[in-house]
């Protein structure tokens, strides 16, 4: 059996529906690699911002784009990525093309330092109303560290609150035979 990459899956979303000088946010940097994709994607011409809360994702991040001769090109924010709302310029609000969540915690780090169900809650709430019209989100969840599951089974209900005429949402892969298995969540604004 071929096994699947979801954040490459994740990547592959975002291309068909990004272009250059596009906005983009990056809510969970971790080690920089949705970050430095994001600012390949959007270009010179675009912006991407980040948020973290580890001061490790953040430097490991801006090396990263340091290497690729990115970093002028994107924002980092060692904050909450539910406070998008207030780090994003308001002129931005409702104009971000696309916005990509990749939840757990920091690969080679702390594994008790994880994203948590309030926060990402707040952060997704904020993430469909900073999206422009056509905007796409994705979502990365990982049911099977401690405190993944429930994280992960409240970012499925909160995704079955989503108004269907503002959003379109689906599952893109879940192993049912596996309960601990990543889900990967694509989430569409209608125009």
């Amino acid at each position: 059996m071929t096994r699947i990459s979801l954040p490459e899956t994740a990547h592959q979303i975002i291309v068909a529906h990004i272009r250059p000088g596009d906005i983009a946010i990056d809510a969970t940097t971790g080690n920089g690699h949705d970050t430095l994709f994001l600012a390949r994607q959007v270009g010179p011409q675009g912006h991407v911002y980040g948020f973290d809360i580890q001061s490790q994702a953040i430097t490991a991040t801006r090396q990263r784009l340091a290497e690729a001769q990115r970093q002028g090109q994107v924002t980092l924010f060692q904050a909450s990525h539910a406070d998008m709302a207030a780090k994003i310029p308001v002129d931005l609000h409702g104009r971000i093309q696309a916005i990509m969540f990749n939840l757990g915690y920091l690969p080679g780090s702390d594994k008790s330092v994880i994203t948590r169900s309030e926060s990402t809650l707040a952060a997704l709430a904020c993430a469909t109303r900073l999206l422009a019209p056509s905007g796409v989100m994705t979502v990365l969840a990982y049911p099977g560290h401690a405190g993944g599951d429930h994280e992960t089974a409240q970012v499925q209900t909160w995704l079955e609150t989503l108004n269907p005429n503002r959003f379109d949402h689906r599952i893109v892969y879940s192993n049912v035979d596996k309960a601990c298995a990543p889900r990967l969540y694509h989430i569409d604004k209608r125009r």
